[in-house]
């Protein structure tokens, strides 16, 4: 009964194998101009493969005959599975981030690890400051990430201050502007790290579990994520 079992799942893998491997061949050949195909793996909704190619979450048919680009949304519950899929395929290795090149703010017992991308003249990002205002017991690591017109000379000026944590929320939460101060800073490592982590906007949240969040949540979402994220 054993042998017979083994076999049988034997079966099932090199068969799943073989559908993935020719899928592969399929979208090769009818889209020589995509890039590595990192992996293909079968959904469970509507017979569908997702397919990662050069950081994209992609999908496509049985028989690799088609490529569909966008979200697939759950009618129901209105969730965005791509999304979440997403969050998961391109989760960052948090422990490998540079945290030496953001301003570290420690609240209450620091367990829980944040990090966020963020401008000064980004609306978005003023409004999760309100929320992060919020939420104790968290390490938040902010990467100035000046895209922004204007952003650059605010950056600078905050990482320049005696307290940079300070001058930072007198801006963002009370629109006190820092002093003007001149000192060497790291901003350009932050552009490039942004650039390859492919941080396309700002805020840009990154849980200690690696997961991405793009965009503003507010204190009850965080403090959800947060506890989600801690390592057992």
């Amino acid at each position: 009964m054993k042998i017979l079992l083994s076999l049988f799942l034997s079966v099932l893998l090199t068969s799943a194998h073989a559908g993935e491997n020719e899928i592969r061949k399929s979208l090769h050949s009818k889209f020589p101009e995509v890039g590595k195909i990192e992996h293909i793996v079968k959904t469970p909704y509507a017979g569908l493969y997702e397919v990662v190619i050069d950081d994209q979450l992609l999908y496509t048919d049985t028989e690799g005959t088609y490529l569909f680009q966008g979200d697939v949304i759950e009618a129901n519950s209105r969730r965005n599975l791509s999304d979440e899929r997403r969050r998961v395929l391109f989760a960052i290795d948090f422990d490998k981030l540079p945290l030496e090149l953001a301003v570290k703010r420690v609240k209450g017992n620091g367990q829980r690890k944040l990090a966020i991308f963020t401008d000064p003249n980004c609306g978005y990002c003023k409004k999760l400051e309100k929320e992060l205002s919020r939420v104790t017991d968290v390490t938040i690591y902010r990467f100035m990430y000046p895209i922004f017109n204007g952003s650059d000379e605010i950056v600078r000026n905050v990482l320049c201050a005696k307290d940079p944590n300070k001058a930072w929320e007198d801006w963002m939460l009370s629109e006190i502007a820092p002093a003007e101060a001149a000192c060497v800073t790291q901003t350009a490592k932050v552009k490039a790290l942004g650039k390859k982590l492919r941080v396309n906007g700002t805020p840009n949240l990154i849980f200690a579990n690696g997961i991405q969040n793009p965009g503003y949540l507010p204190a009850e979402d965080l403090e959800k994520n947060l506890n989600e994220s801690v390592k057992k």
